[in-house]
């Protein structure tokens, strides 16, 4: 409205008072799940007010919001980090896009030029996109300033909200763990999903040759788009055995986020010297019916049971490497995030990248059915809440 016009030429001209008024009538919607469970534990809470932001912080006005199958994990209850951060109730959520709406005390925007990202200067009212450690299932969120980008060209309010947590993610285990090299063989699993479509991308970057996987036929096109030379439909063909008709001396890298339903075979699947890079266990969990009922836990002691361990013995003589990660973890690791995120939104920024293929979007009403829609394992791309 027009006291956004007024903050941006000066913050001082609204009195206090005014200000207090006019913000008290807004309201703030959030999901919050108050304990582990099924699509029920996803409430949708409403405040009166706005956060208020703090030292460092900026106000935003989400307008997109990108659900991730970490969300999903939380509100099973089986998520580490966020019991360890948060506990319940928890507000889910990685990632966002939005427009700020107003800056914390002596947050600057125009100070220190050259430490915030990208070097950019921020101002009220600009489109902005960001990471948080949980709480991004919201109307309006404060944020630090260190954690929050300006959107690349090409790339809409909306998708940018379901740019980072995948590319970070991608990023991250394919570049900063497993080193790619032009010629290398990489096989993605999942590669029509959130994670799996940057890794393809990523890889054919890097000038390897990258062999997608898919669960279902509807999925090869959307791989192939984004550049796979070759895809696997596990539905109509037999995954290992076609994947050594494409790579018969094995991959360098392989990526995996399935868990004990692949892991073995991936890790047989290396070539010399390659790597498996871990970021998921997927297959573990249900996909149906919303929640953790006792017959899922027969199967995932089994599961747990035969999951893999890797002798590092065994791994110096077999001369490969299981890498893995999670990225929840390192949100103190200011200047990591800053770096990545300047290196892939340059990708993205000079059209190098398709940053989002596809995106889904959801009223924020509707969070329970992006949950059960991205369970399922059907869905192509990214999929975004709209509150």
């Amino acid at each position: 409205g027009s006291w956004m016009k007024r903050d941006t030429e000066s913050p001082r001209v609204e009195t206090r008072a005014a200000k207090k008024m006019r913000v008290s009538k807004e309201i703030t919607r959030k999901v919050l799940i108050k304990g582990p469970g099924g699509y029920d534990q996803l409430s949708i809470h409403q405040e009166t007010g706005l956060p208020v932001p703090k030292e460092g912080e900026i106000l935003v006005e989400v307008a997109a919001i990108g659900v991730n199958y970490a969300d999903v994990c939380v509100r099973l209850g089986v998520y580490e980090s966020a019991k360890k951060y948060v506990g319940w109730p928890i507000t889910p959520g990685f990632e966002f896009s939005g427009r700020i709406l107003a800056f914390g005390p002596s947050t600057k925007s125009e100070v220190e030029e050259e430490e915030r990202p990208l070097h950019t200067k921020f101002e009220v009212g600009m489109e902005v996109f960001g990471v948080t450690r949980f709480g991004a299932y919201t109307s309006h969120i404060c944020i630090p300033l260190d954690f929050v980008f300006p959107i690349p060209k090409n790339v809409t309010l909306i998708e940018a909200a379901a740019f980072p947590s995948v590319w970070l993610t991608a990023y991250y285990g394919l570049v900063d763990l497993a080193h790619p090299r032009a010629g290398q063989k990489i096989l993605v699993h999942s590669a029509a999903g959130g994670v799996g479509s940057c890794l393809v991308q990523i890889g054919k970057h890097f000038g390897c040759e990258v062999v997608g996987v898919v669960g279902s036929t509807h999925k090869v096109e959307a791989c192939k788009k984004l550049g796979a030379d070759y895809v696997i439909d596990k539905s109509v063909e037999d995954l290992w055995s076609t994947a050594l008709t494409y790579c018969p001396d094995g991959f360098d890298i392989i990526l995996d986020a399935n868990g004990v339903a692949t892991l073995q075979d991936s890790y047989k699947n290396l070539a010399s010297g390659g790597k498996l890079v871990v970021y998921g266990f997927h297959s573990m969990l249900p996909k149906s019916g919303g929640k953790l009922a006792w017959y899922h836990y027969p199967k995932l002691a089994w599961d747990w049971f035969w999951t893999p361990t890797f002798d590092p013995l065994k791994m110096t003589g077999d001369n490969k490497s299981v890498l893995a990660f999670n990225l929840s973890y390192m949100f103190d690791k200011i200047s990591f995030f800053k770096e990545e995120m300047a290196l892939i939104w340059n990708l993205a920024n000079d059209g190098k990248i398709v940053a989002v293929p596809k995106v889904t979007t959801y009223p924020l009403s509707d969070v329970a059915r992006a949950h059960q829609d991205l369970e399922s394992g059907a869905t192509v791309g990214k999929l975004v809440l709209l509150p």
